[in-house]
Formats: structure tokens, sequence, C-alpha cells
């Protein structure tokens, strides 16, 4: 799985963060999608690398400006106690 940061510039409120999350998520097969204003960004994770080209259109395309994207590998941090010796 893959981490992909998404630096935007023009996001104002929440209907913004939500308009943006939208376009992401009909735009790329993702797993979930967080969006801030405050931050600037919007995070995907999702099971391919996305291309930054096709990051770049969805953002333009929602009305916003893009400044960057940055891919990370992502593990699923959770709780569980499988191989866990007590």
């Amino acid at each position: 799985m893959f981490k992909t940061t998404v630096k935007i510039d023009g996001m104002m409120c929440s209907h913004c963060e939500a308009h943006m999350s939208e376009a992401f998520e009909k735009s790329f097969k993702t797993k979930s999608v967080t969006s801030s204003h405050e931050n600037k960004e919007s995070v995907i994770i999702s099971e391919n690398a996305l291309d930054a080209e096709s990051l770049k259109n969805t953002v333009e395309e929602a009305g916003y400006t893009f400044i960057s994207a940055q891919s990370e590998p992502y593990e699923k941090k959770g709780f569980s106690l499988f191989g866990k010796n007590k």
C-alpha cells in the first residue's frame, strides 16, 4: 500500500475538503482519503502508487491549485496481539 500526500492551495473550508476528497475517490481506487484545508493537503491511502500528473489534473479539475505530491510505502498500523510474547 501507498500513502500519497498531495499539497493543495485554495481549499478554504470543510466543504472544500469534502469536494477534494470526493474528487480523489472518483478518480482513483483509494482505501481512504483525508483532506485538510488548514494543512493545505489531502492524504490518500491506496493499493498502488498514484501518478503525479493524474493527481495534478484531478486537483485542477476540482478548481484548486496543485502544489506537489509525495508517495511513500504505507503499512497499516493497528492493534494486534498476534505474534506478541507475554
